[in-house]
């Protein structure tokens, strides 16, 4: 929780600096890197293939005028000039660049005519942490290109670039909407991983939660609360966007591409159906919690007033023979002691036969 706040402020701290900049200035907002920017691209059509992995920027440019499909994959949004130098050779504006390095944008879909943008989150969870991280990406495409911009190295697309190597489905033979398509469902079918990790996690904390209640336990559902409502921010707007995407009227999104949108706006709603039910156990696990620590409350306190209402008489009775007054009846009998004994085991005795009775022990 710390290390997010502080990633947190630093962001607000750095999109502060921005205040009063001219609309488009580029100012990356994130985490910094220590690795260079990698660049990858990949060049097809349904009888030829290339890729090459580790190019400068200025490799990608002749592809803009080529009869065939490519997708550069761009790992690193911090290096402003090579951001700088793609966005000038596919004649990106500015306010795309300017959202590419600011991290944290909400998912949304911009159409410019000869290009669309896309943002949208792609989720992993970290078996390390039990916590689901998020990493912004933004997707370009054109009547002959996808450029993808990811924060980091590592994403959920290598079955797509095995497509497109051994020329298998689809992809090689549709244009450059169907491979935006692809990489797009990728990331919601990657959903449903994260949320068949969470349900496993909820029902392991359902089952502790019935047989050892605790402090601990109430952090941790807590924590996955707070992972629901991130993963509702994050995946809500995904719905608009791809609706938006199906009714958009652009040239860019061919028809056939269309029906697969439809399958993928499906695939959302099941998320977002998913994420709700997720949400109302845990808030259901919420209310077990405190009715499990007042239950136990209430049997401990039931115990004490069960041993407070016993020793009640019993107090009485010692308190009224503990007063030693010289003309006290039985004060000076020699079985008195035992009988007083007696008598204040008898009432214990007949008060708990009552209980047991009244089958409140």
């Amino acid at each position: 929780m710390g290390s997010k706040s502080k990633r947190r402020n630093a962001a607000i701290n750095r999109r502060a600096k921005k205040s009063g900049l001219p609309p488009g200035t580029l100012i990356h907002i994130g985490e910094k890197r220590e690795e260079a920017v990698r660049i990858t691209y990949m060049d097809y059509d349904d009888h030829s293939f290339q890729e090459k992995q580790g190019v400068s920027v200025e490799e990608c440019f002749p592809f803009k005028h080529t009869d065939t499909v490519t997708w550069i994959n761009i790992d690193g949004i911090d290096e402003i000039p090579i951001i700088e130098k793609i966005g000038k050779a596919y004649d990106l504006h500015p306010l795309i660049l300017e959202d590419i390095v600011t991290a944290g944008q909400r998912p949304k879909f911009d159409n410019y005519d000869q290009y669309v943008y896309i943002v949208l989150k792609m989720l992993t969870y970290n078996q390390t942490t039990l916590s689901v991280e998020s990493e912004q990406i933004s997707i370009v495409f054109g009547s002959n290109f996808v450029i993808s911009f990811q924060e980091d190295v590592g994403d959920i697309w290598d079955p797509i670039r095995d497509r497109i190597r051994l020329a298998k489905g689809r992809v090689r033979k549709m244009g450059a909407d169907y491979l935006a398509y692809s990489l797009i469902d990728a990331i919601v079918d990657g959903y449903f991983g994260i949320l068949e990790k969470i349900g496993e996690r909820i029902e392991g904390l359902e089952d502790e939660l019935i047989e050892h209640p605790s402090e601990s336990l109430l952090r941790q559902i807590h924590s996955l609360k707070r992972e629901m409502m991130s993963l509702r921010r994050s995946i809500w707007p995904l719905r608009e966007l791809i609706s938006v995407m199906q009714r958009d009227e652009s040239p860019l999104i061919s028809s056939p591409t269309r029906v697969y949108l439809r399958d993928v706006y499906d695939h959302t709603i099941q998320i977002i159906d998913a994420i709700e039910g997720f949400r109302d156990i845990v808030s259901g696990m919420l209310d077990v919690y405190l009715s499990s620590i007042s239950n136990r409350t209430n049997a401990i306190m039931k115990v004490l007033t069960m041993i407070a209402t016993i020793f009640i008489p019993l107090t009485f009775v010692a308190g009224v023979y503990g007063m030693n007054f010289k003309h006290m009846p039985e004060i000076r009998w020699r079985w008195g002691y035992p009988a007083v004994l007696l008598l204040m085991g008898s009432v214990a005795g007949v008060m708990i036969t009552y209980f047991r009775r009244k089958k409140w022990l």
